[in-house]
C-alpha cells in the first residue's frame, strides 16, 4: 500500500487538495464556531464580561501565534525532509517539538500566575471586567499544555499526510467546548454555575482532548516519524530548521495580538461597547478565515514535499487553486455579512447601542475579508518555498504598519464610524504587494 506521505507528490492536485484541505477546513470551521459560541453565551451574563474576554484575546493569540509558528515550522520541515528521502530529519523535528510544548506550557503557566490581574488593571479601572478577565485569563494560562501540545501534533498529522485524523481530534475538541460552555457557565443540571471561568474551563478541556486525540492518531497512523524519548532533546540544527519557518509563522499570528491590543486601545477612547463590537468583529473575521486557514494547513504539506522532491508545477498548480478556493469562501461570508450585520450581532444579545456601532462596523470591515484571504493564502506559499521574510512583510502591514495607524488617523476626526475603514485599508494594500512578490516567487520555481 502506498504510504500516506507519498500521496503528496503523486496524487492528482485537485483531489490531492481536497483530501488534505477539506478535512482541515472543516475542523478549524468547527474551531471558529466554538470561538464564536464562547462569547455568544459569556454575552448573555453581560456586556462587561464579553468585554473581558475581549480583553484576554491577545494574550491568547500570542500562545496560539507560538504554537501554530512551532507546528507549522516542523509541518514544513518533516514534509520537505520526507520529500528529499530524509526520514531521519523528519523524525528529529517531530520529537523536538515534544519538548518545546512542555516547555511553552510552564513559561504560560507563569505569567498566568503572576500577571492576569495586572494585565487587565492596566487597560481599564471597571472593577466587573478585571474581575472577570483575571479569573478568564488565569485558568487558560495556567492549562495552556492542552492547547501547545493539540496543535503540533494536529500539525504532525498534516505533515505525514493524515488530515482526516487532524480533522478529527481538532472536531472533538471543539465539540467538547460547545458542549460544556453552557454547561459550566450556567450551572446546568448537575454542574455548577462559573460564570466566565466556566468558559475558560471548557475551553482548556477542548483543548486537551484535542491533544490527546491528536496523540493517539499520530501513535497509530503516522508511519513516517515515531516518537523517542532520546530524540527530544533539542539540537541546533533542528531548531534553525524549525524555527526558519516558524518564526516568522509565530510573528505573523502574533501581530493579531498587538494590533488588538492597540485597537482595543484606540476604541476605549470612544466606549467599552466599541471595544465590545471590535471583539465581535474579531470573532467573525475569524470564522470567515478559519476555512482558508484549514486550507493553508493542507497546502502547506503540498508546497513544501513537491519543492523538496524539486515538482515545481505542482506547487504552482496548488497555488492556483487555493486561491480560487480561499477567495470564494470568504466572499460568500462578506455577503452574508453585509447582508445580515442585525441578525449576526443579536447572536451576542447586542442592545440597540451596539446595534448602532455594530451594523457600520460590520459592513465595513467585512469588505476585507476576500482580500485578506489573498494574503493568507499567497502568505503560507512564501512560508513553504523559503521566502518566509515576505509572509512577514505582509502580515506587518496588515495587522501593524497600515492598520494600526489608519485607526489611529480615523479616530482623530472625533467619530467612531471611520475606523471601521482601517482593516479594509490594510488588506487592500498588503493584497496588491502580494500579487507582486507571488510573481517574483514563482519565476524563481524553474
Amino acid at each position: 500500500m502506498e504510504r500516506s506521505q507519498d500521496k503528496l507528490g503523486t496524487m492528482p492536485i485537485g483531489r490531492l487538495l481536497i483530501t488534505m484541505s477539506v478535512p482541515m477546513m472543516i475542523s478549524m470551521f468547527v474551531q471558529a464556531l466554538y470561538n464564536m459560541v464562547d462569547s455568544m453565551f459569556v454575552a448573555r451574563l453581560s456586556e462587561n464580561a464579553l468585554t473581558a474576554v475581549s480583553l484576554t484575546f491577545p494574550l491568547q493569540n500570542i500562545m496560539n501565534a507560538i504554537a501554530v509558528g512551532t507546528g507549522v515550522g516542523v509541518s514544513a520541515m518533516v514534509s520537505r525532509s520526507l520529500g528529499e528521502g530524509d526520514g531521519r530529519r523528519a523524525e528529529r523535528a517531530a520529537n523536538v517539538q515534544v519538548t518545546l510544548s512542555a516547555l511553552y506550557a510552564v513559561i504560560f503557566a507563569a505569567v498566568g500566575l503572576l500577571c492576569s490581574r495586572s494585565f487587565f488593571e492596566h487597560q481599564t479601572d471597571v472593577a466587573e471586567i478585571i474581575a472577570y478577565g483575571h479569573d478568564y485569563m488565569l485558568i487558560v494560562c495556567v492549562c495552556a499544555v492542552g492547547m501547545f501540545y493539540g496543535q503540533n501534533f494536529e500539525k504532525l498529522l498534516v505533515a505525514t499526510g493524515s488530515s482526516a485524523q487532524s480533522m478529527v481530534s481538532q472536531a472533538a475538541g471543539a465539540v467538547i467546548n460547545i458542549i460544556f460552555d453552557p454547561l459550566l457557565i450556567f450551572g446546568i443540571g448537575p454542574f455548577p454555575s462559573l460564570g466566565v471561568s466556566g468558559a475558560a474551563w471548557a475551553t482548556v478541556l477542548g483543548q486537551c482532548v484535542s491533544a490527546l486525540l491528536a496523540l493517539f492518531f499520530n501513535l497509530r497512523c503516522n508511519h513516517a516519524t515515531r516518537f523517542r524519548a532520546k530524540s527530544m532533546l533539542p539540537d541546533p540544527e533542528t531548531l534553525r530548521g524549525i524555527f526558519a519557518v516558524g518564526l516568522p509563522s509565530m510573528i505573523t499570528v502574533g501581530l493579531g495580538s498587538a494590533m488588538s491590543y492597540l485597537m482595543n486601545q484606540i476604541f476605549l477612547g470612544f466606549s467599552t461597547t466599541a471595544v465590545a463590537v471590535f471583539g465581535i468583529w474579531i470573532k467573525m473575521q475569524s470564522f470567515g478565515f478559519m476555512p482558508v486557514f484549514g486550507l493553508n494547513n493542507g497546502t502547506i504539506a503540498i508546497y513544501s514535499f513537491n519543492f523538496g522532491a524539486k515538482q515545481y508545477d505542482r506547487v504552482r498548480a496548488t497555488l492556483r487553486l487555493a486561491l480560487m478556493v480561499g477567495i470564494g469562501v470568504t466572499v460568500a461570508w462578506a455577503l452574508m455579512y453585509e447582508l445580515l450585520p442585525v441578525t449576526m450581532l443579536r447572536l451576542f444579545r447586542a442592545s440597540d447601542y451596539m446595534l448602532s456601532i455594530g451594523v457600520t462596523a460590520l459592513r465595513l470591515c467585512s469588505a476585507s475579508l476576500p482580500l485578506g484571504a489573498c494574503c493568507v493564502v499567497l502568505s503560507s506559499c512564501f512560508q513553504s518555498l523559503g521566502c518566509a521574510r515576505y509572509t512577514l512583510l505582509l502580515n506587518l502591514m496588515r495587522q501593524l504598519i497600515i492598520q494600526v495607524p489608519a485607526a489611529w488617523l480615523l479616530a482623530l476626526g472625533g467619530r467612531l464610524e471611520p475606523v471601521w475603514l482601517a482593516p479594509l485599508i490594510a488588506e487592500a494594500t498588503a493584497a496588491a504587494l502580494a500579487v507582486v512578490l507571488s510573481r517574483r516567487v514563482m519565476r524563481t520555481l524553474n
